[in-house]
C-alpha cells in the first residue's frame, strides 16, 4: 500500500536579506499574511521620524499569480492599524514603490513580490521612509510584534489607488537628456533589446525612449506570464536564451544590439553585449564607476558587496575613490548611501544603486546609464568593456555555484569544517588571505579568489569565484564543490 503524502508545513515566519518570501499556498495566505502587514505598518508608524507628519503606507506588488488580490487584502490590514493604505492601480517595480514614498513623504512601502524566486513563491517587501529596504532590528521588531500576539482587525473599504508606475517613469525622464540619448544610439545604430522576464519592469524603457528611438529598440518576453516561461525570472545567463540569440541575431545582420534585462519587480539588472556575452553587474558596475567618474565627475564612495569583482574596486581607486567592501545584501550598502556620499553600491546578483538617485535598487535607472555610458564612449557594450578591463590589469572572468547540501546537519559540519580547518590551498594554489565579512573568501591573488557563503535559511552554499581565465573559474568551482560534499 502506497504511504500517503505528507501535508506540506509552512515555514516560520522570517525575514531574510529583503523580505519575508515562501511558497504561495504554504507558507504566504492571507491568513499569514495579514498579520505580518499589519505588523510592519505599525512598525514604520512607530519608527517615523519626528518631522514626519504621514499616516501614508505606499502598497504596490508585481505581475505574479494572487499579487494584486493580496495587495488590496494587506490595505485593509493597514488600514486597521488606522494607518491610510495607497495603493498602485497596475503591477509595479518594486523601486517605483521606493519612489513614491520618498516623493510622497509617505511612512513607508509594502510591496507583495517575489523578486527573482521561482514562480511558485511570494512576498513580502518592506521599504523605509527613506525609499531603502529596512534593516534586520527593523523586521526582527516586526517578529517580535508577531510573537505578542497583538491583534487588528481588518477594515474593508474602497482603497485609494494611484498610478505608481507613470510617476517613477516620470521622475526617471528628469534624471537624464532622453533626446540626446536617441540620438547618440541612432548615431551608433545600436539596437536596445529589452527583455523584462515577463516581470513588472515589461514596457517601461521603449516608455521611457518613445516613439522617437523607433526601430532601435525591441522588447522581448513583455507579456505578462505568472510562470515566468518556465523559469525563474533571475537575470543569469541559463534563462536568457531568447534574448542571447535576439542580440547575435541582430549583430549578425549588422546591426549591432545591447540586450538589457531585469528581474520579476524590476529592481536587478543585467546585460548582454553585441556577441552574445552575458554581462553581470561585475562588469557593468565597472563601466558605470568609469563613467559617472569620468563623463559625469560626480563625487563619492564605491560601495561593493565581499562577493563583488576585483575590478570594481581597481577602476575606483584609478579615480582615486575610497572602496568599502560590505557583507551580501543591499540593505547594508544602503545604510552608506544614508550615512554619506556614495557614487554608487551595488551587489554581484544584479542590484545598483547610486546617490543621487534612491538608497535603493532601481534597474531602469541603471539601464538608462549604461546607455548613456555606451553613447558616450562611442562603442557597443563588448569593446567598451574589453577596453576597460585593459585599462585597469586585464581581463578576469567570474562565476558562481548555488550547492544545495543534503540537510542543515550537513551544512553545521561544513560550518565547523571551514572555520577549525580553513583551506591553505585551492586547486593547487596557495590561499594569501582570508576574508570573514560574510561567509569566507579565500583570496589566491588579485582577480582570484573563491568565496563560499551559506544561506540563511536553507541548506544552501553559494559558490562564488573569479580568476584570470575561464577555465581556471571552472576548476575552482569544482574544486569547491568536492570539497563541501565531502565534509
Amino acid at each position: 500500500m502506497a504511504s500517503a503524502s505528507l501535508p506540506l508545513v509552512p515555514a516560520p515566519i522570517q525575514f531574510g536579506t529583503d523580505g519575508w518570501r515562501g511558497v504561495l499556498g504554504v507558507d504566504i495566505t492571507v491568513e499569514r499574511l495579514l498579520p505580518v502587514a499589519a505588523a510592519a505598518a505599525q512598525e514604520l508608524a512607530h519608527r517615523a521620524p519626528d518631522d514626519l507628519d504621514s499616516r501614508t503606507v505606499v502598497i504596490g506588488y508585481d505581475r505574479r499569480f494572487l499579487a494584486p488580490e493580496l495587495a488590496e487584502a494587506i490595505a485593509s490590514a493597514v488600514r486597521g492599524c488606522e494607518l491610510e493604505p495607497l495603493l498602485t492601480e497596475t503591477p509595479v517595480p518594486t523601486p517605483a514603490c521606493s519612489w513614491a514614498v520618498v516623493q510622497r513623504k509617505a511612512l513607508g512601502a509594502l510591496v507583495i513580490t517575489a523578486s527573482h524566486n521561482p514562480a511558485e513563491w511570494l512576498g513580502l517587501k518592506i521599504k523605509g521612509p527613506f525609499g531603502g529596504s529596512v534593516e534586520g532590528d527593523f523586521t526582527a521588531a516586526v517578529e517580535r510584534r508577531l510573537a505578542a500576539g497583538g491583534i487588528t482587525a481588518p477594515i474593508q473599504e474602497e482603497v485609494t489607488r494611484f498610478d505608481g508606475r507613470r510617476e517613477h517613469l516620470d521622475g526617471l525622464r528628469h534624471q537624464f537628456d532622453l533626446r540626446a540619448l536617441i540620438h547618440g544610439l541612432k548615431a551608433m545604430n545600436l539596437k536596445v533589446i529589452v527583455d523584462p522576464m515577463h516581470g513588472s519592469a515589461a514596457g517601461c524603457v521603449p516608455e521611457l525612449l518613445g516613439a522617437e528611438a523607433g526601430e532601435l529598440v525591441e522588447e522581448i518576453r513583455s507579456a505578462r506570464d505568472p510562470l515566468f516561461g518556465g523559469h525563474p525570472p533571475e537575470p543569469l545567463a541559463p534563462y536568457l536564451g531568447e534574448l542571447i540569440a535576439a542580440v547575435q541575431a541582430s549583430t549578425a545582420a549588422g546591426t549591432p544590439a545591447v540586450g538589457l534585462v531585469f528581474d520579476g519587480d524590476g529592481d536587478r539588472i543585467a546585460a548582454v553585449d553585441e556577441t552574445g556575452r552575458f554581462c553581470s553587474t561585475q562588469l557593468l558596475m565597472p563601466l558605470l564607476i568609469d563613467h559617472l567618474g569620468r563623463a559625469r565627475n560626480l563625487p563619492g564612495t564605491v560601495v561593493k558587496t565581499v562577493s563583488g569583482s576585483d575590478l570594481m574596486r581597481r577602476v575606483a581607486e584609478g579615480q582615486g575613490r575610497e572602496v568599502q567592501e560590505l557583507a551580501v545584501g543591499f540593505k547594508y550598502i544602503a545604510s552608506e548611501m544614508l550615512a554619506g556620499q556614495v557614487l554608487i553600491g551595488g551587489e554581484e546578483s544584479g542590484g545598483v544603486g547610486f546617490g543621487m538617485h534612491l538608497p535603493e535598487r532601481d534597474a531602469l535607472f541603471a539601464a538608462m546609464l549604461v546607455l548613456e555610458a555606451l553613447v558616450e564612449g562611442q562603442k557597443p557594450l563588448g569593446e567598451r568593456l574589453d577596453t576597460l578591463q585593459q585599462q585597469h590589469g586585464g581581463t578576469s572572468y567570474y562565476d558562481r555555484l548555488d550547492l544545495r547540501l543534503a540537510d542543515m546537519e550537513a551544512r553545521r559540519r561544513l560550518e565547523v569544517l571551514l572555520a577549525e580547518s580553513t583551506p591553505r590551498e585551492v586547486a593547487g594554489t596557495a590561499v594569501q588571505n582570508v576574508i570573514t565579512t560574510d561567509g569566507i573568501k579565500l583570496r589566491m591573488g588579485e582577480s582570484h579568489w573563491l568565496m563560499l557563503r551559506f544561506s540563511g535559511t536553507e541548506p544552501l552554499l553559494r559558490l562564488y569565484c573569479e580568476a584570470p581565465d575561464a577555465g581556471r573559474v571552472e576548476t575552482v568551482l569544482s574544486w569547491a564543490k568536492q570539497f563541501a560534499e565531502a565534509a
